[in-house]
């Protein structure tokens, strides 16, 4: 009972104690967040860097009006109480000061909704792109297509898993450290694929993002954007990576018991070396239909 008691005067004291472990892994969660990071990425592509800048426009309005708020309710409570004899004003209406703090925060707002609004016009505009890539979102894994680069078709495509290093490693009593799965130096526990997304840089690709079975959603931070993943709906969405280099995300749409093990590795390289990985892929996903082609096709009778 002693316990018991305990327990409920220090609840809070005990949900952050236990709360101490799930932070370590809170880096995972985030999709390789930087230690003590609290703002949004910037991000390598130009939505991101419009994301970024949106925001922080917001978060220095934020900040520039709590100071003169609070600065205002400091100073009336130190230079104004009873204490030095202050005495309450007995008025309790004045138009135009309801007409002045009524008016500011429009203002404020038609301010911040206006760079807001040209990003999202921006999001959502896909012409002009130089490749089309169609994923799809299944318990507990993605889907990749490439439909088309420069106009021209291809028939690439395959499945991305959870790696199986973290994948053995999340097997209960498997007795593996998640910290020892490692690439690069990085933690990459559950952030890891067998096949990554691999993608040109410099090039405007556009996404075709649907489900298999239920609601998903394909998210790469560094992107800038998330796009859900619904059965018999098709979103579209865009991006254009001006950095080489390996961007991970995570479904964020809980889709079922594996959720947490549906991870996304974006793979930008330049596009020449794109384009070489590319043709290889499809030389290796179109011959087998070839040889199977040429077998079955009938011998022409001899002439005469």
């Amino acid at each position: 009972m002693k316990g018991a008691g305990w327990l409920r005067n220090n609840l809070g004291l005990a949900v952050a104690v236990a709360a101490v472990p799930l932070s370590m892994f809170a880096g995972t969660a985030h999709a390789l967040a930087k230690p003590w990071q609290l703002n949004l990425t910037k991000g390598v592509t130009q939505t991101s860097h419009e994301i970024y800048t949106v925001h922080m426009w917001g978060f220095y309005t934020c900040c520039v009006i709590g100071v003169i708020v609070f600065g205002a309710m400091i100073y009336s409570m130190f230079k104004f109480r009873k204490s030095k004899g202050a005495v309450a004003a007995t008025w309790s209406h004045n138009s135009k000061a309801e007409i002045v703090w009524t008016i500011i925060p429009i203002l404020i707002l038609i301010m911040l909704a206006w760079p807001a609004t040209k990003v999202m016009i921006s999001m959502a505009d896909v012409s002009g792109a130089q490749m089309v890539v169609k994923v799809t979102g299944y318990q507990w894994k993605w889907g990749y297509d490439y439909v088309s680069v420069d106009g021209k078709p291809y028939h690439v495509n395959f499945i991305s898993r959870l790696d199986p290093l973290s994948d053995k490693t999340r097997e209960l009593k498997s007795g593996l450290d998640p910290w020892a799965v490692k690439v690069d130096g990085q933690n990459t526990y559950l952030l890891d694929v067998d096949h990554p997304l691999v993608v040109p840089t410099d090039t405007k690709i556009q996404f075709l993002i649907t489900g298999g079975d239920v609601i998903h959603a394909w998210w790469v931070p560094e992107l800038g954007w998330k796009q859900d993943a619904i059965p018999g709906i098709i979103n579209t969405d865009w991006t254009n990576i001006h950095e080489p280099g390996i961007y991970r995300g995570q479904c964020a749409e809980l889709c079922g018991q594996d959720h947490g093990f549906m991870p996304i590795v974006v793979k930008a390289v330049p596009k020449a070396e794109f384009m070489q990985w590319l043709e290889a892929q499809e030389a290796a996903a179109t011959k087998p239909a070839t040889t199977a082609t040429t077998a079955a096709a009938p011998t022409a009778p001899a002439a005469g």
